[in-house]
């Protein structure tokens, strides 16, 4: 397994109100990301961030709060930043 490099890590308003809705912390999420666990992405967008540890492109995860709210997780091509948004922020 190959961990991902976050960079600075940021996270939008939209973001960070879902955690603290769900009483969750960011660094849930960012520890299955840098694990290559991509959460609750398509087949298809599992195997395109496979091939990005490769190649270094975009990484995108995708996970729920315990309240249900979809958070994506997004590293750079660039290994530079990784944020924390809502899908509609994107």
């Amino acid at each position: 397994m190959q961990l991902v490099s976050l960079g600075q890590v940021v996270s939008t308003p939209g973001a960070l109100a879902a955690l603290e809705a769900s009483g969750q912390n960011a660094m849930e999420f960012l520890a299955r990301h840098e694990r290559n666990d991509w959460g609750d992405v398509s087949d298809g967008d599992k195997l395109l961030n496979d091939q990005a540890l490769q190649d270094g492109s975009r990484l995108l995860s995708s996970y729920r709060t315990t309240k249900g709210e979809r958070i994506w997780v997004i590293t750079e091509a660039d290994r530079s930043s990784t944020c924390l948004l809502l899908p509609e922020e994107y």
